[in-house]
């Protein structure tokens, strides 16, 4: 009997339970991470994205902090790519050393992904994604002048850089992506969203951008692409809310993507936290497919239908 293919989005808060920034403290999380891992490849074919957002907001303070003449900081989407090795790398080692513990030899692979997003995407005008760090009105007004950068409040604490957002439509290493995963390997791909690209109308050749693609939504195409059965976002919460936050707040167990589409209708879920992932799980649902939103902790029973948020296309 062939297992159930299974594309978990670990969100990149996942590995700072506690704020922890140091890569020893971040390691240790990903410990954890792989070897629930290792012991639901027992049961279902794995293939694990995972979010970036405060890795690679600590890369762009290294470099902007650090940047010279003879130095210059990296562009975005090369800070991307950075963070991919750094966490792909963490997890890799943390899924491969709990099969050592255990006596068992399972390959895995982390790949440096591209995602291809539509130069005409309308995010390009309109910047909403903040990165980076904080910065006062005084030096948002000098860096937007001095690097044309666009510039935002956020949430009462400081300026931040705000980048475009475009929507994922293909993945570059998608056929690459498909032989290991046939192959029987454990996958780590489209890191933080992936890394933006675009694809030049004539020769077709491949363009890095500063933008940042949703971590969520880039999962739910790779799910797509590999043929998943399920596809899992894990993040804080061990389910999705309506009426989040307030005294009648409700989880949301077995629903339908109906359902879902009726919550989204109604601005049920935030902007900047769960609705991202309702869309992503709710399109891969409509599939007649499986989308959950659970904890790393719930992982195994969402899995089994028995925590979380479970989607269905049912009519």
């Amino acid at each position: 009997m062939s297992k159930m293919r299974v594309v978990i989005a670990l969100g990149g808060n996942a590995l700072q339970k506690n704020g922890e920034v140091t890569a020893e403290a971040q390691k240790s999380v990903a410990s954890q991470v792989g070897k629930t891992i290792a012991k639901l490849s027992k049961k279902y074919e794995i293939i694990l994205a995972h979010g970036n957002g405060p890795q690679v907001g600590n890369i762009l303070i290294h470099e902007e902090s650090a940047a010279t003449d003879s130095a210059p900081a990296m562009p975005l989407e090369t800070a991307v790519a950075m963070s991919q090795g750094q966490i792909g790398y963490w997890l890799a080692q943390a899924i491969d050393n709990a099969f050592t513990k255990e006596n068992q030899h399972k390959t895995v692979a982390s790949i440096v992904t591209q995602v291809v997003v539509d130069r005409n995407d309308p995010a390009f005008k309109h910047p909403s994604k903040p990165i980076g760090q904080f910065y006062t009105a005084k030096e948002a007004v000098k860096l937007a002048k001095l690097k044309g950068w666009e510039m935002r409040e956020d949430s009462g604490r400081g300026y931040r850089r705000v980048v475009p957002s475009p929507k994922p439509i293909d993945i570059v290493e998608r056929r690459e992506i498909l032989t290991l995963v046939n192959s029987g390997a454990i996958v780590i791909a489209v890191g933080g969203g992936g890394i933006p690209v675009t694809r030049t109308k004539v020769l077709k050749v491949l363009k890095g951008v500063d933008a940042v693609v949703d971590k969520d939504l880039a999962a739910e195409k790779l799910a797509e692409l590999v043929k998943a059965d399920v596809f899992v976002s894990v993040t804080a919460v061990p389910n999705a809310y309506i009426n989040y936050g307030q005294p009648n707040q409700i989880a949301i167990g077995m629903t339908t993507v109906r359902e879902i589409n009726h919550y989204l209708d109604a601005g049920h879920f935030g902007a900047g936290s769960m609705l991202p992932k309702i869309q992503a799980v709710a399109k891969f649902a409509a599939k007649n497919k499986i989308g959950i939103i659970t904890t790393p902790d719930n992982l195994e029973l969402a899995l089994r239908r028995r925590a979380g948020t479970i989607i269905q296309n049912l009519r």
